[in-house]
């Protein structure tokens, strides 16, 4: 089995012009003495937002690979995949995150759930879990009920991993199993009968992706109860650790957190959390490399910024349909959206304030960075005017990519 390091984070690189400048943060990472490896990643959705193809992810990849001398490990992400998607996939991806979000609550073959719980017994009564104050407590029916949301997508899983495993040989393959875009989060409890689940279905599953507790919006911090995320963390690693144990999954099974870029209220969670299990983690951090690429031409000036706000000014006028897809990982307020022409006179400083996410200032507008999170595809229909003016701003986008990877996530997270 092709093995994942213990601690990685997903990169999305949506034009394919930043691999280097990310891997420059992971460099950063080495000398301080951890190591971090990069998993690039991009989901069918983007692929066809943007009109591009897997292969670009794998060459961008291994161009900043080669060109840097990284040593170390490197993966490329099928990122959101599921059986009728992964073919394209196939031939340039070493890490598959399997989504299986929309078959839960979906019903399974009748008697597959008693039958579940028959070879279970151990999931009915009273559960000790090492690390976890409180036995679990569980009655048949709450087993059958869990079961009989989650089973299904655990087939599915199933059958999208066997799948891929045939393609490409099981020891070629990473497997992430991702739950996470779905509308309530899974509680320890339930992640513990999907886990086994998982092992009766011979996933080797190495990263899980629950949904957590509270939002996990696309591009700024976490809103929630930070005691409740902290409860449900820790207790979700027991519950990994707990389930290795009993059932035989990979060793290095890990939790995966998306939608994880700039949750800087959970990174010190999350750092003083995971050593108590010797546990690794995953965390994806997607498309704010393209929201440096957009700081960082505003930054530059001159027709980077202007380019900048046409891209603003567009997406003011199109809310509606760039947030329509990604509706349950944003919270916009509208009220608090400049209007194009306020935008259309501010200085580079202000549009760079206004869009780099750091919290104490007071000109930071976390919906309008939302806004141009999503926006995406309005580059890309710019087409090669957008790609000149990256490579005519390389060094000012490269070091805000650099920047926001290492000094926003890597450290906090790894580095202290």
């Amino acid at each position: 089995m092709l093995t994942l390091e213990k601690f990685t984070i997903g990169v999305g690189d949506r034009f394919a012009h930043q691999a280097s400048a990310q891997l420059r943060a992971f460099q950063q990472a080495a000398e301080d003495g951890v190591e971090v490896v990069p998993v690039w990643n991009k989901s069918n959705r983007e692929h066809t937002f943007v009109g591009s193809e897997p292969q670009s992810v794998y060459d961008a990849a291994q161009a900043a690979v080669k060109s840097l001398g990284w040593p170390k490990g490197w993966h490329v992400d099928a990122d959101h995949i599921r059986l009728e998607t992964v073919a394209r996939f196939l031939p340039c991806s070493d890490f598959f995150t399997i989504d299986v979000a929309d078959s839960i609550g979906q019903p399974t073959a009748p008697g597959a759930v008693a039958a579940f719980v028959d070879r279970h017994p151990e999931l009915v009564g009273r559960i000790e879990i090492a690390g976890i104050d409180r036995p679990f407590e569980t009655t048949r029916a709450e087993v059958e009920r869990i079961a009989g949301k989650f089973l299904l997508a655990v087939q599915d899983a199933g059958k999208i991993y066997r799948h891929i495993a045939t393609a490409k040989g099981e020891s070629n393959i990473i497997a992430e199993v991702s739950m996470d875009e779905t509308d309530s989060p899974q509680t320890p409890p339930e992640l513990l009968v999907i886990l086994a689940a998982l092992a009766d279905e011979k996933v080797r599953v190495q990263t899980i992706a629950p949904k957590f507790t509270g939002r996990f919006n696309k591009g700024v911090d976490y809103v929630g109860d930070l005691v409740q995320f902290e409860k449900e963390f820790h207790d979700d690693l027991a519950v990994i650790r707990h389930a290795v144990a009993r059932y035989g999954l990979p060793a290095n099974l890990k939790l995966s957190v998306h939608s994880g870029s700039d949750k800087f209220s959970l990174y010190p969670i999350i750092r003083r959390t995971l050593p108590q299990f010797g546990a690794g983690l995953h965390l994806k951090t997607a498309g704010t490399t393209w929201l440096e690429e957009i700081i960082g031409l505003a930054e530059a000036g001159g027709e980077g910024l202007v380019f900048a706000k046409e891209i603003y000014a567009q997406a003011i006028d199109h809310v509606d349909e760039l947030c329509g897809p990604y509706a349950s990982v944003i919270d916009i307020d509208r009220a608090k959206l400049p209007t194009a022409a306020t935008v259309n006179g501010w200085t580079s400083e202000q549009f760079v304030r206004a869009l780099r996410h750091v919290p104490g200032d007071p000109q930071f507008n976390s919906s309008l960075r939302q806004l141009l999170h999503v926006g995406f595809k309005l580059a890309a229909k710019a087409g090669q005017r957008y790609l000149d003016l990256l490579d005519a701003n390389a060094e000012v986008v490269g070091r805000n990519v650099t920047e926001n990877i290492y000094e926003r996530h890597l450290k906090p997270l790894f580095v202290g």
